[in-house]
């Protein structure tokens, strides 16, 4: 059974760093593509960051440059470093993978940007 399990998330200052971690397991992360996404309240979710299985990257303009994704894969984990947080990144954010056609979601963890 595919589980992913967000950690890391938390309330921090505008400009500060955090990092967010999601742990996969029940199926062959290393040969997958894993996401961030992210929701705010009374907003749609949406993409933030994407790694393949072979570590090419995608991010959203809104995070270019402040956003790193990495993935461990002896370790089943797929990294979000966030820097220089913004208030406008206050979400819930969610780690992400499509599976044998179907999509899997973890349970979310909250980012707060606010001094």
């Amino acid at each position: 059974q595919v589980q992913l399990v967000e950690s890391g998330g938390g309330l921090v200052q505008p400009g500060g760093p955090l990092r967010l971690s999601c742990a996969a397991s029940g199926y062959a992360s290393s040969a997958h593509g894993i996401g961030w996404h992210r929701q705010a309240p009374g907003q749609e979710r949406e993409s933030v960051a994407f790694i393949s299985f072979n570590r090419d990257t995608l991010y959203r303009d809104a995070v270019k440059g402040r956003f790193t994704i990495s993935r461990d894969n002896a370790r089943r984990t797929v990294y979000l470093q966030m820097d220089s947080l913004k208030p406008e990144d206050t979400a819930v954010y969610y780690c992400y993978v499509r599976y044998n056609e179907k999509d899997y979601w973890g349970p979310g963890i909250q980012v707060t940007v606010s001094a």
